[in-house]
């Protein structure tokens, strides 16, 4: 099928309302816009032909890649027999109840019962929620306010956008609300000691964190909300030994853990849970993109044993739980993330991400750990960052007007390859499918260093930067 490219480019400026966009250059014609036509394994098309490897999924989301046909018959399928009913009122489908059950007993850590949604946004609100129903069921006014970390991501509504810690999502929004509080990142790179060991700075992040709950009142502080590696904060591991200092904190205070697995859940750091490969031990766990793959909308908040009991009560005490979406656990979701999970068992992509992961880890340090734009090379599993650094001995930033992670960005793109640069610093993050091989990491990072190395050359010449 031919389409007029022209005709619905100028049909979308004027009428679609995007995300993460300058919307008046992009209303205008100013900013380039692409239609995505296709898409098959890691590769997506456009309307003017031409290919790119999506080495970010999508938004670290198409763990199993694209073009998959039984995920079309399964929704197909689900569709025909039952496209919707509510859960409210112990109403259930033989899918939700089935999903669920494979859900709890791969999270493990003490999980119970799963909440469905329709986005890691929308999960993190419903987190809050439970969070603040839990105390004040326990007699704990007071106990409400939600520790985050500057640089995490947790969404972008109101709540989760003030559990985020990225001022993009905050500015000009009035937020973050109040009762949201954000304690330092645990980006070892960042350091404020040369001289720190990396377990040095993980007791440096835990002595921070018990400062800001001493501060603020152990009696005020509910929850922390943290990723187990952060996301669009900058693809950043945590220190060795990070989560096992936070929580002697957590529970010296009887704070809650939420841990935010909406892009590490389901195998992204080879394992099922980053959660378990660090021993977060949490009480609440968040999922998403990962759990369908996005070919469905769907989210889950998993609830730990000990918080379920204290839900339980409550009810018992107070009647109904007053909280629920039209949407929760749509059939086609579930029919979705069943037949996600499937394939993801099937064809082991947990283990493909662990070895795949170990490779991209390798490709990186060999080609950019020496590279003079590049301050850092970094990551886990099948995530991956560059950060750059106009002096790499004293890990400066650019100067934020030349925009390099954005410029390094598009020449991927000029090289067929889709790397986002993200929103803190000049950080290019990497993502790709689980289904990727040792062969599509070759290219990815040679696509890579082909664009660093132009955008180097353009640096040097046009006199904005000198290699220190």
């Amino acid at each position: 099928m031919t389409i007029d490219t022209q005709k619905i480019i100028e049909i979308d400026r004027q009428n679609v309302f995007h995300a993460s966009t300058h919307l008046k250059q992009h209303a205008h014609g100013e900013s380039p816009a692409r239609i995505i036509t296709g898409a098959k394994g890691i590769r997506i098309q456009d309307s003017l032909g031409n290919e790119f490897i999506d080495g970010f999924a999508g938004l670290y989301c198409v763990n199993i890649g694209y073009g998959r046909t039984e995920m079309a018959e399964a929704i197909y399928e689900q569709a025909k027999q039952l496209a919707y009913y509510h859960t409210y009122v112990g109403h259930t489908t033989e899918g939700m109840a089935s999903l669920s059950e494979r859900i709890v007993k791969l999270a493990g850590q003490g999980m119970s019962k799963v909440y469905y949604g329709m986005s890691g946004s929308d999960a993190n609100e419903t987190q809050l929620k439970l969070v603040w129903y839990y105390n004040n069921i326990l007699g704990r006014k007071e106990k409400k306010k939600v520790i985050s970390r500057d640089r995490g991501y947790h969404g972008s509504s109101i709540a989760s956008g003030s559990m985020t810690g990225l001022a993009v999502f905050h500015a000009h929004f009035d937020l973050p609300l109040e009762r949201i509080k954000h304690t330092v990142a645990p980006v070892y790179y960042r350091r404020p000691d040369d001289a720190m060991s990396e377990l040095d700075f993980s007791r440096y992040c835990a002595q921070k964190l018990e400062e800001m709950i001493l501060a603020e009142g152990p009696d005020t502080v509910a929850a922390m909300i943290g990723e187990p590696v952060l996301g669009t904060g900058g693809i950043v591991p945590p220190p060795q030994g990070y989560w096992g200092e936070i929580r002697k904190v957590l529970d010296k205070y009887d704070i809650l853990l939420i841990a935010d697995e909406v892009v590490c859940g389901f195998g992204r750091l080879g394992v099922d849970f980053g959660s378990q490969y660090y021993e977060m031990q949490p009480d609440l766990i968040t999922v998403a993109k990962g759990l369908t793959s996005a070919y469905q909308p769907l989210s889950g908040v998993i609830v730990g044993e000990r918080v379920w009991q204290v839900l339980e009560q409550g009810t018992d005490t107070y009647g109904a739980i007053g909280h629920g979406y039209t949407y929760s656990g749509h059939p086609m979701g579930i029919a979705a993330a069943i037949a996600n999970l499937d394939i993801i068992e099937r064809e082991n992509l947990t283990g493909n991400a662990r070895d795949t992961g170990a490779y991209l880890q390798q490709r990186m340090q060999e080609t950019f750990a020496e590279h003079p734009l590049v301050g850092e090379a970094r990551g886990i599993g099948l995530l991956a960052a560059l950060e750059f650094s106009s002096d790499r001995s004293k890990r400066q930033h650019f100067d934020p007007s030349l925009k390099v992670g954005p410029m390094i960005s598009a020449a991927c793109m000029e090289e067929g390859l889709i790397a986002r640069a993200m929103p803190h610093g000049d950080i290019l993050g990497f993502a790709p499918p689980l289904v990727v091989t040792r062969g599509e990491i070759d290219d990815i990072v040679a696509r890579a260093e082909r664009a660093v190395n132009k955008v180097t050359d353009k640096l040097i010449t046009s006199g904005a930067w000198q290699a220190k």
